[in-house]
């Protein structure tokens, strides 16, 4: 527990300190100098028209089961409107999960998102999204599902306040007819359909136009199959406070740098983590 009160302790004496930072007279308000992905939960903004957006995040995980590093590269494009989006995402691990090593590409997704509403004085931006999840990793390595999975999920953002904005998300993951190598030899577990949940949230504080201070939760109810091939189900939650910082913010180039501290608030969640955020976003044309 006490890395825990260290990284509270450190995360609030950050935010007391800036807190009372006033941004230099603007027409816009501190929370809208920038807006950009959450580390963990998503933000109902569509890229707009003849933008795109570079993504690179890296999670290292230090738990009894599982420790080192694990890599996304996601790429958004707008497509036809901005009420449209498309986006691939590539995963990448390198570490050892229970003793045995787990490197290589995992299952990558390919996800259109879009722009319900957009927000407003009184509604939230709200973007459902669609994803198709590819069998690309390895089933015996533990990098992926062995089949074709389907994601559905939505986003809901709104800015409260001149310095505050809040998002939610709800998600629903189905993986048809999965197989797992049993422990006790090198058979394969009976096929089995997998429904996973979840739901996520967060509070982002501009600090000032550049940067902002961000607390999310996400929650899972992950359904899996166990060495023995049973399926069991676990709920897994994280906590995770960060800072992010747009290091380059001008109209045709968006450059920001992140830093969270996932923290594992149940069992079978991972104790906790750092999560690195780099991101370039900007226009075509």
């Amino acid at each position: 527990m006490r890395p825990r009160r260290y990284i509270f302790g450190f995360w609030l004496a950050v935010l007391t300190l800036f807190s009372g930072v006033t941004a230099r007279a603007a027409e816009r308000r501190p929370i809208d100098g920038f807006e950009d992905n959450g580390f963990l939960v998503e933000e109902a903004y569509n890229q707009d028209r003849g933008e795109v957006q570079h993504t690179l995040n890296a999670v290292y995980t230090n738990d009894f089961r599982r420790r080192g590093w694990s890599f996304t590269f996601e790429q958004e494009w707008w497509l036809f409107t901005e009420d449209h989006q498309v986006a691939v995402s590539i995963p990448f691990s390198h570490l050892r999960e229970e003793g045995e090593k787990q490197r290589g590409v995992g299952d990558i997704l390919i996800e259109y998102r879009y722009q319900l509403l957009e927000e407003g004085p009184n509604i939230p931006a709200v973007a459902p999204q669609f994803t198709l999840i590819l069998p690309t990793g390895n089933r015996d390595k533990g990098t992926g599902n062995g089949v074709v999975g389907y994601e559905w999920s939505i986003a809901a953002s709104k800015k409260v306040a001149s310095r505050l904005a809040l998002h939610a998300n709800l998600g629903l993951t189905f993986l048809p007819k999965v197989r797992v190598p049993l422990d006790d030899d090198q058979r394969l577990s009976p096929k089995r359909s997998l429904v996973s949940y979840d739901v996520g949230a967060s509070v982002v504080f501009a600090l000032s136009s550049d940067i902002h201070m961000l607390l999310e939760w996400v929650g899972e109810f992950e359904e899996e199959i166990n060495d023995k091939g049973k399926k069991e189900r676990a709920f897994k939650a994280l906590l995770s406070p960060g800072i992010r910082a747009a290091v380059i913010n001008k109209d045709d180039l968006q450059t920001v740098l992140g830093v969270g501290i996932p923290i594992g608030v149940t069992g079978p969640a991972d104790s906790y983590g750092i999560f690195l955020y780099f991101s370039v976003e900007h226009k075509l044309f």
